[in-house]
């Protein structure tokens, strides 16, 4: 069940971050992490934090419910 919940998130963050065209490694630096860890994140690799989460949104410009919401 976590793991649909990391693969629904992980596909959630990509569709976001490919509508507002930002790169891997622009988000990551909007969020104060690595290019490889929403990398791994969007293919569902890795168990992140929710403190993780509210800055990849916040460096998606988006609220973190919205990001949550699928």
């Amino acid at each position: 069940m976590f793991n649909d919940f990391k693969k629904q998130l992980g596909e959630r963050i990509k569709e976001f971050r490919v509508a507002k065209n930002i790169s891997r490694d622009e988000l990551a630096f909007r969020a104060g992490v690595s290019g490889t860890y929403i990398g791994m994140i969007e293919r569902a690799e890795y168990d992140f934090k929710l403190s993780k989460l509210f800055y990849i949104a916040k460096g998606l410009e988006i609220p973190l419910k919205e990001l949550l919401d699928f």
